[in-house]
């Protein structure tokens, strides 16, 4: 069964107690909590204060998405904030090794994200060190766009990788995630989507997580 981790980037900031409130009750598993700075991607969005007052909302898993420029700096205090799932971009990596190595002794469950430019086969030398790959399905920085369908190919090549050597990694597939494409994408060998606008602006997000829930 699919994990659902909805994207908080999409919810409504002044309701944000309340928006968490739901996601308790929901079948929601995990938090996707997206950190941006404005280098890395065109966007800025929320940092570790904002997890903070999340992290005290929930007994959910904080899956926080670093989309930010020297993560090493900063991987203590997203620690501190209550992250338990820490990703970082390959892309934002120059010594990646070292990145997963320090996210994993303050404690936390290392990931590696791939913007869609990026094949997976960078990733032949770190699978083994890691717990979740995140490939992203659209250009990061913006909630609200179309997935990328080559993405499906992606996924399949990552899932053969894994299976070929008796990895325990997750697929987390970021970005333009619907109701409509959520079965091929997980066919495809994803095992967590996140959700963010499909969730939140859905008549009934938490009918929304039942239905992608039960795929």
């Amino acid at each position: 069964m699919a994990i659902i981790a909805p994207s908080l980037l999409a919810a409504n900031f002044l309701e944000l107690s309340n928006e968490c409130e739901m996601l308790n009750k929901s079948e929601a598993d995990w938090f996707h909590l997206d950190v941006m700075d404005g280098r890395f991607v065109p966007n800025i969005s929320f940092g570790p204060m904002i997890i903070e007052f999340i992290r005290k909302a929930t007994t959910k898993t904080c899956d926080v998405h670093l989309m930010i420029e020297e993560p090493e700096k900063y991987a203590e205090e997203f620690k501190k904030a209550g992250a338990d799932i820490l990703t970082v971009h390959i892309e934002a990596c120059r010594h990646l090794h070292r990145n997963i190595q320090q996210i994993k002794a303050l404690g936390m469950k290392a990931g590696v994200a791939l913007n869609p430019h990026t094949p997976v086969a960078g990733l032949a030398d770190i699978l083994h060190e890691i717990d979740l790959v995140c490939l992203m399905s659209v250009n990061p920085g913006f909630g609200g766009q179309k997935f990328i369908p080559f993405t499906l190919e992606k996924i399949k090549q990552l899932r053969k990788m894994i299976t070929e050597r008796g990895l325990n990694v997750h697929i987390e597939i970021d970005g333009g995630v619907t109701l409509e494409n959520a079965q091929s994408i997980l066919y495809a060998g994803a095992d967590v989507l996140v959700a963010g606008s499909t969730v939140f602006k859905a008549p009934d997000p938490i009918g929304m997580i039942h239905q992608l829930k039960k795929l």
